[in-house]
Formats: structure tokens, sequence, C-alpha cells
């Protein structure tokens, strides 16, 4: 089975369009609560902004549902094996996940 945008919580959807939106940057410390990523005042958003060439206009970029990208189904897979930390750098490539390093809490 596909795993559609439209299949996530509404906190996984805004993680996603987040890094869509990004394109090239990071995000810093964001918040993982019971496998579900939280945005918070200590959460930064870094974009690296190219120059000299154009973006590629990609085709799902207007559609409201889409299938998630095997990148995107791992991130989420490990943000809910994680269950509770933090992400404090997220690298986004292209509107998708490219490396992360986290701060799990040990209990």
């Amino acid at each position: 089975m596909e795993v559609t945008r439209n299949n996530l919580s509404p906190k996984r959807r805004r993680l996603i369009e987040s890094m869509r939106r990004i394109h090239y940057g990071r995000i810093l410390n964001l918040d993982i609560r019971d496998g579900e990523p939280s945005f918070t005042a200590l959460t930064r958003i870094e974009r690296q902004i190219k120059f000299g060439g154009e973006e590629p206009v990609r085709p799902d970029a207007t559609q409201n549902d889409f299938v998630l990208k095997s990148k995107v189904i791992e991130l989420l897979a490990c943000i809910g094996r994680m269950q509770d930390g933090t992400i404090t750098q997220l690298e986004i490539k292209g509107g998708l996940p490219f490396a992360m390093t986290v701060e799990e809490r040990v209990s």
C-alpha cells in the first residue's frame, strides 16, 4: 500500500510541507513527542538559496495529496521509533530529507 500525504497526522503533514517549502536547507531543534514532530519556539529553519539556476518545478508541487517518496517514509519511521527526543539538525535537499542528527532522551 502506498503512503500518501493525506494519510498522515496534521503534525507530520506540517513537517512534509515545511521540507517542500524549504527545498534546500535545514530544520534545527525539532522536538519529537510521542512519535510526532513538534515545532516549538526553539525550532529554527535555515534555507539555502542557490543563484544562477532555476528551481525545477516538481509535478506534485500543486497537488493536495501525493504518494510519499521512500526517503520521507524512512524519516517518518525513524521519528516513530524515536518516540521522544530532538532532531537537532534535519538536512533537506530538493525538498526531501537527506540526513539528520538526533538527541535522544535517556530514561
